[in-house]
């Protein structure tokens, strides 16, 4: 291969790398990362990795530079018309943003070997969530991507359709942020996935599988979460995990994170002030309230900075958060960002935030991973967040960027949430983090996975059983158990009260084979996944040729409204039109009051650990001498 004029040897952790490659980098970047440093030469070795580094080092490039370099430069793939990179993210706008921040490599490198006459192949990025259209779904099938942006749920669903014969080139696999994901059985789910990911490759090498998060531990037992097992059928045969080099490159993140309590007493907050002489008796008393004196703080520190990210936990909070700051700004300030607010409005108003056109954003978890919100020099958070992970991933966005400091502020509602945000500030500082645990042997995502399975053709039940014990989650599943579950899926019930339920598969117990019956593929496509159905509406813009989404609203607070009102979404007003048995059509209602929306389901919820280290503030408050019974 030709060499760049005038480039010196390349660093070690480039020595993988092109010409191109190493030049690009190097005109890009000061120097590698410890992430990037620690990180490439297992990578390029072709090695599943493990890598752990804190937020802003780097991570997404030491994952992807190697893969991209290998596609641009590296030999022609045996089946040109494969995916051969897969990128998994927990979040449909984190995918986006990868997707988005992609560009400058490849086309930097491109203009390397360009300006250098050096032959190179360009691989093509590809996008498949929720959000990516029918069209476009059928389009990446027709003409596979060399790298696919997707989300576990996406991933399910190419496996359990025509769409997997595009995955059979599939050489390395990106889990970005896998510790939101490993504690869940949405994560269980993703496994089972990727064993059956390796299956459908039978014959070529096992897959490399590269691991990215900045708060997990213990590390060995992710790391053999994410490589997965060498499994049997043979229950009486434990299985053995696959190799996962663990590469270690965290290092103290510098946080600046300081609670504020904007009133003198909290001990007056929620008492009674005084009784309501007139009105409804739902009514009640009128309560004291914190909100007078938030508010204000809020709006001093987002003008005293120039990119503020607020947390909140809920999207109610976020809807009523961002028009109080508005109102009492006088301008538009301030949106909100949540899962509720159409794909587009969210590029939107990422890119308005990215851009230095808006001063600030209240978001719920939609913003918390790994996502580059560029500028933002601070971080505030509302009340304690529901992990001291999701608290280190919350302020990492401020300062997203190697050896910057982040710098949050953290805002308690009330007296028991201020131990839980002293917890917090405290766990942060000292570097302590919840341990990751895992669900073991979920029998709903074993009978999920099990008809998507055989939904591909007919299996013998040991090669099932085989394929699922590959993924850790499930490597002491005992047979009886997955045998209770065929049985279930092929109509044997255990009771008569299961009767009116069909049968989704055919167990031939003679020769131990699984096939699929009528309609089975139609039910694990149209039912996969483990993010329950919420029962929401669509909410879409009225009189457009095309349907445009603005979002969606609970159905309970769909069942309240009526045609004529006015509500807020995205800190935006809109005047419902009509009301559909499956959605709700509006035109805009710019600068007119509207009701807030709702959702429900939206209760606090926090780790095990950290209640625990809660009790342990509570226990050493107690223990000082000033304090009294």
């Amino acid at each position: 291969m030709a060499e760049l004029p005038g480039n010196a040897s390349p660093t070690d952790a480039l020595e993988f790398a092109a010409a191109a490659t190493r030049a690009w980098f190097r005109r890009t970047f000061p120097g590698p990362t410890r992430a990037q440093a620690e990180g490439w030469p297992r990578i390029a070795s072709g090695a599943s990795t493990l890598l752990l580094a804190p937020t802003g080092s780097g991570k997404t490039l030491a994952a992807f530079l190697v893969a991209i370099d290998r596609m641009m430069f590296g030999p022609a793939p045996a089946d040109a018309s494969s995916t051969r990179v897969i990128y998994i993210s927990p979040l449909k706008a984190l995918g986006v943003d990868v997707e988005r921040n992609l560009r400058a490599p490849l086309a930097g490198i491109r203009a390397e070997a360009e300006r250098a006459g050096l032959p190179f192949r360009m691989p093509v990025v590809g996008v498949r969530t929720g959000d990516t259209s029918a069209r476009e779904r059928r389009e990446l099938v027709r003409t596979p991507p060399e790298i696919l942006i997707t989300t576990p749920e996406s991933l399910y669903l190419m496996l359990t359709s025509q769409a997997r014969e595009t995955l059979r080139g599939v050489e390395t696999v990106i889990v970005d942020e896998i510790h939101a994901m490993a504690a869940t059985k949405r994560g269980t789910h993703l496994f089972v996935s990727l064993e059956r990911l390796e299956r459908l490759r039978a014959g070529a090498p096992p897959l490399q599988r590269v691991g990215l998060s900045a708060t997990q531990r213990p590390l060995e037992e992710i790391a053999r979460l994410l490589g997965g097992l060498d499994a049997v059928a043979d229950e009486a045969t434990l299985p053995v995990s696959r190799p996962v080099h663990i590469v270690d490159a965290n290092q103290p993140k510098t946080f600046d994170v300081t609670i504020e309590v904007p009133v003198e007493d909290m001990a007056t907050l929620g008492e009674p002030l005084e009784e309501i002489p007139s009105g409804p008796a739902s009514a009640g008393p009128q309560r004291a309230s914190i909100w007078p004196q938030i508010h204000p703080r809020l709006l001093e520190l987002i003008r005293a900075h120039r990119s503020t990210l607020i947390f909140v936990n809920s999207r109610r909070l976020a809807e009523r958060l961002s028009a109080a700051l508005n109102e009492l700004a006088g301008e538009e300030i301030v949106l909100a960002h949540h899962g509720s607010v159409a794909p587009h409005q969210r590029a939107d108003i990422e890119d308005r935030l990215k851009r230095g056109l808006l001063p600030a954003l209240v978001a719920t978890s939609s913003l918390e991973l790994g996502i580059d919100m560029g500028a933002i020099d601070l971080v505030i958070q509302i009340e304690a967040p529901p992990s001291v992970a999701s608290g280190i991933q919350r302020f990492g966005r401020a300062g997203h960027h190697v050896g910057a400091v982040s710098k949050g502020v953290i805002f308690p509602k009330f007296r028991v949430d201020l131990l839980a945000c002293a917890a917090v500030g405290r766990a942060i500082r000292d570097g302590w983090v919840e341990r990751t645990t895992y669900p073991r042997n979920a029998l709903d995502v074993l009978a999920q996975q099990i008809v998507a399975i055989v939904s591909e053709a007919p299996i013998p039940a040991d090669d099932v059983y085989a394929l699922i014990r590959g993924a850790a989650p499930y490597a002491d599943l005992p047979r009886s158990a997955f045998e209770r579950v065929l049985d279930m899926l092929s109509g044997r019930y255990p009771s008569d009260d299961f009767r009116e339920l069909r049968p989704r598969i055919t167990w031939d117990r003679i020769n131990g084979i699984l096939e699929a019956r009528r309609g089975a593929r139609t039910i694990a496509v149209t039912s996969g996944g483990t993010i329950p159905d919420r029962g929401l509406y669509g909410v879409f813009l009225a009189g457009a040729e095309r349907p445009v989404r603005v979002g969606e609203l609970d159905e309970e607070m769909v069942f309240e409204s009526r045609e004529g009102e006015v509500f807020l979404l995205g800190a935006s007003s809109w005047r419902i039109e009509a009301i559909d048995h499956d959605r709700v059509l509006v035109s805009p209602a710019p600068g007119e009051p509207g009701k807030m929306p709702f959702w429900r389901g939206e209760g606090p919820g926090r780790p095990v650990e950290f209640g625990r280290a809660i009790g342990t503030l509570i226990e050493e408050l107690r223990a000082l001498p000033s304090a009294e019974a």
